[in-house]
């Protein structure tokens, strides 16, 4: 039910998989960003990586789930 409410909102399964592979760059970005702007150290530079990191896996399944929603139509 949830993916078909985002298939007929427009989101594809390409989406979600441009948004996986963003979120993996992002975590690359926030990791590094988090390293040299803050002060507190590895910890949370490593904190923060890992909290955006968990996005792509979830984008992943998102994706295969409208992937095979779509070859049903």
């Amino acid at each position: 039910m949830v993916v078909q409410k985002l298939h007929e909102a427009g989101l594809r399964s390409e989406h979600a998989y441009c948004m996986a592979f963003g979120s993996i760059a992002l975590t690359v970005v926030a990791w590094a960003g988090s390293l040299k702007a803050e002060s507190a150290g590895t910890a949370r530079a490593d904190r923060w990586g890992i909290f955006v990191g968990e996005w792509a896996p979830t984008f992943f399944t998102l994706g295969l789930a409208l992937a095979r929603y779509e070859d049903r139509d």
